[in-house]
């Protein structure tokens, strides 16, 4: 395996499941695994396709009696726990379990993804400034520029429509497959059928009811003719594309940036920079408003972390004792704290909504954090040409 694909997947497991684009509202977890997210397709309406529609959750299923085995028996019929959730998803999508039946037939037991999904053994010390130097370096900062430069007037067209910053579109593409190179080679059918029904760890059975809730939203895709569910490839979490969407996220907040019909995250930049800015949007990026303020720190500023996704102090409460500027008056706000613990530092910052727009990407402080300062460079270096 190359060398490069080894450190992109590591780096994705430090940071998995919570949101490469994909729709959670848990807390950070800047020492844990982050998966790559969803976006949705274009209007159905638009797109040709068959309208679609975003459904609740299926909530149906279980990936503990499953272990380590494919959802098919030997006689191609499906084994009791898969035909129960295929049950449930015709009853709620109306995918007949004939529909469901035959792609799972296509879904092996896929023991890389499971392997490197399974809990890590001990606990991972949070380093901010480890984490930091994956993705902010000269590699990602020069291709960045080539990338921003070879786009400029597609990545402009996003940041005029959706009001977020091609500096940001660019460094997401960056830090999630650097500009494209690397978006994975693991079947999406085989990675979210083993995490949904043979979830590694019994402790955390909301996992395995995340990814099946994925593969419904897979199959549905399927169904309504915008992918390919058996031979889709994306990463070992099943995010696709330069954005690494998640099924989810391509179904509710993906955009057809070019207008030709159809969404590929693949092969059109119009369509991803759209895509991302969408979602960012959708999460409450502020337009205008910079993730990060230039100001001072509150006093005790590590009294005013919540931890959490958004947004929710204001600036009487982080400066009791000064007026807020005109333009900041009703701007929710938020302290984030990047942790070094084997530096034995903490960094704060002053956050906007435009920041915790981004950890809903990817449910990590770190990671957002990494965005904003990889954005801040790529611009640096677009002024100097």
């Amino acid at each position: 395996m190359p060398i490069a694909v080894t450190i992109l997947r590591s780096c994705l497991l430090l940071s998995l499941l919570t949101g490469c684009a994909a729709p959670q509202t848990t807390a950070p977890t800047d020492s844990t695994p982050v998966a790559a997210t969803t976006a949705p397709v274009a209007n159905a309406k638009q797109s040709g396709h068959r309208e679609l529609v975003i459904y609740d959750d299926l909530n149906a299923g279980d990936s503990s009696a499953s272990r380590r085995q494919p959802p098919v028996r030997a006689d191609g019929s499906l084994q009791p726990w898969a035909a129960e959730w295929a049950q449930a998803l015709e009853a709620q999508r109306q995918i007949p379990v004939a529909y469901t039946t035959a792609l799972l037939q296509n879904a092996n037991y896929n023991a890389t993804a499971a392997k490197l999904m399974a809990p890590s053994k001990g606990r991972i010390k949070k380093s901010w400034g480890t984490y930091r130097n994956r993705f902010v370096e000269p590699i990602r900062i020069r291709e960045g520029l080539a990338f921003w430069r070879n786009h400029a007037e597609t990545l402009a067209k996003a940041e005029q429509q959706y009001g977020v910053p091609a500096s940001i579109l660019v460094a997401i593409i960056g830090v999630e497959t650097l500009y494209g190179k690397y978006t994975g080679d693991f079947n999406v059918l085989e990675v979210l059928s083993t995490l949904g029904f043979s979830y590694p760890d019994d402790n955390r059975p909301e996992r395995g009811e995340l990814f099946r809730n994925q593969l419904a939203d897979l199959i549905y895709l399927d169904q309504a003719g915008i992918l390919d569910a058996s031979s889709v490839e994306g990463s070992f979490a099943g995010a696709m594309g330069l954005p690494q969407f998640m099924p989810g996220s391509l179904l509710r907040y993906a955009r057809d940036g070019d207008n030709d019909g159809k969404i590929s995250l693949h092969d059109s930049i119009a369509d991803v920079s759209a895509s991302i800015a969408n979602f960012l949007l959708e999460h409450g990026w502020s337009v205008g408003q910079p993730p990060f303020l230039s100001v001072p720190l509150p006093s005790q500023p590590e009294k005013l972390v919540t931890g959490g996704l958004e947004a929710t102090l204001n600036w009487n409460d982080l400066y009791p004792n000064q007026s807020a500027p005109n333009q900041l008056r009703s701007v929710p706000l938020g302290i984030v704290n990047l942790v070094d613990e084997p530096r034995g530092t903490v960094e704060y910052r002053v956050a906007t909504p435009s920041f915790f727009s981004i950890t809903h990407y990817n449910r990590s402080y770190f990671y957002a954090a990494s965005v904003v300062e990889l954005a801040n460079a790529l611009e640096a270096g677009m002024k100097k040409q």
